[in-house]
């Protein structure tokens, strides 16, 4: 083991980044001449590091453990499912050398790497995401250095070990992977991010605006707070089942888990018994304010209720014997805002349940959602008509809208839609964000452009102007 990852405690930050910078340069030299068989061994590498099942089982546990937030079986999946769904996804493109020739334009354009990455992740997921991202780094043939949370240091960590063992077992240098060391603090983490090539930062938003005022170029995302609608069409057992899936999948941990349902009025009682079958508790107002008074503490999400397991929630929050036999709890509100705290993002097995008159009345409601909390993230709906969905399309300013998925699985690239895979997921500039789209491997890598000259391709005045003269004059 390196200095760098030595405890840091006797050392100042900038010594400390200066090292980090020095190895992971020095492990990119060494990979430098790699051809795209030998990066693709590589991305291979780190994703088995996570994906062996004893492995993907100790991470969770540790995850779990140090954290305190989500439930160890659906981390395991998550840090199999969504790294095994990436590496589909990075074996499928190029990242060496000549990636596309365009002869009609006469450009051929060659990858080329982006330096040391600072990669930034959250306390929600202190296993899957740094590997996620170590692998498209890796991809583009840079180093990474992950930032982790304090609470996640434990299993980052141990699975930054496992992938630098993995490094080294094919034979090549595992500082391409590096950590910070301990003790994790914010002038730390922002030290490396005024001195690596590239950030790319997942969870806090106060890690995001920090990440963009570093003067680093900077990938950051949007907080979640995912509405979905449910309308007159939709198959409501279907829908239930789905949204069921999701928000209890690793007890609401993902930025992506549904925080509302909006349900139209014709469908309402049905939609409502579609959920309860499936293991949702229906607050009375009594229960809705006991949750109000403990999900909240001095206006900050209490730390012993989120993504805790439902009989914990139900425990915390002084609910009924009845509640505790539930899988999440639905909770009546109306509006959005501050003064309506069940509208955003509660990363909890709350779900928020709104009605609606209409399917324009819907959209009205999701949009009030997305103005308080979410904008550019995404929107879902269960629905059998695609004209309501093109319109939700259309009318708000979200990166993703998702037609009858479980939000959580689809969100972030799934088998059955066309999204890549990935747990850093752009919301635009709707959310102060540089990207647009889910992150990817093309967001790893420099591209030089070869220009050759091709026919002279000029229209003449009257091509362009033509139609302006006719209808205005010269």
């Amino acid at each position: 083991m390196s200095q760098a990852q030595q405890s840091a405690t006797e050392r100042d930050d900038a010594s400390i980044i200066d090292e980090l910078m020095i190895n992971g340069r020095r492990a990119m030299a060494q990979f430098a001449s790699a051809d795209q068989a030998r990066v693709d061994e590589a991305v291979t590498a780190l994703c088995w590091s996570i994906y062996k099942p004893e492995h993907a089982r100790e991470t969770a546990k540790l995850a779990v453990e140090g954290t305190g937030l989500g439930n160890i079986d659906d981390k395991i999946t998550k840090n199999q499912r969504k790294n095994f769904g990436t590496l589909r996804d990075l074996m499928r493109v190029k990242s060496v050398g000549i990636i596309e020739e365009i002869p009609g334009k006469g450009l051929v354009k060659y990858a080329k790497p982006v330096g040391v990455v600072g990669a930034v992740v959250p306390s929600t997921n202190p296993c899957a995401t740094p590997v996620n991202k170590s692998m498209m780094a890796i991809k583009g043939r840079n180093a990474v250095v992950i930032a982790p949370s304090p609470a996640g240091f434990k299993a980052t960590s141990r699975v930054v070990k496992l992938m630098r063992d993995e490094l080294e077992k094919i034979g090549l240098p595992a500082d391409l992977v590096q950590i910070l060391p301990a003790p994790i603090s914010k002038s730390l983490t922002n030290k490396l991010m005024e001195e690596s090539d590239l950030v790319v930062v997942t969870g806090s938003q106060n890690n995001v605006r920090n990440a963009y005022k570093s003067g680093t170029p900077a990938i950051g995302v949007g907080a979640g707070n995912v509405p979905v609608i449910i309308d007159s069409s939709a198959d409501l057992d279907d829908a239930a089942q789905k949204i069921m899936a999701s928000k209890c999948f690793d007890n609401a941990t993902s930025c992506s888990s549904e925080n509302s349902v909006t349900i139209l009025d014709d469908i309402y009682d049905d939609a409502i018994t579609a959920m309860k079958n499936v293991g949702g508790y229906m607050c009375t107002s009594e229960d809705k304010e006991a949750i109000l008074n403990n999900l909240w503490v001095d206006g900050h999400l209490n730390r012993h209720v989120l993504a805790k397991d439902p009989d914990v929630f139900a425990d915390v929050c002084g609910l009924p014997e009845l509640a505790k036999q539930a899988k999440f709890f639905m909770v009546e509100d109306e509006g959005a805002g501050k003064d309506r705290p069940l509208s955003g993002e509660k990363l909890s097995l709350a779900l928020t349940i709104y009605r609606a008159p209409s399917i324009e009345a819907a959209m009205d409601q999701v949009q009030d959602v997305l103005n308080f909390q979410g904008m550019g993230h995404s929107v879902g709906i269960h629905t059998k008509h695609p004209a309501n969905a093109q319109i939700l399309a259309e009318r708000l300013d979200v990166v993703r809208v998702l037609v009858n998925q479980a939000h959580t699985f689809g969100n972030g690239g799934s088998f059955d839609n066309g999204l890549g895979f990935t747990l850093t997921m752009g919301c635009g500039t709707w959310a102060g964000n540089s990207i647009s789209e889910n992150l990817g491997y093309h967001h790893f890598i420099n591209i030089t452009h070869l220009v050759k000259t091709i026919p002279e391709d000029k229209p003449s005045e009257e091509d362009l102007f033509g139609a302006h003269w006719e209808k205005y004059g010269k």
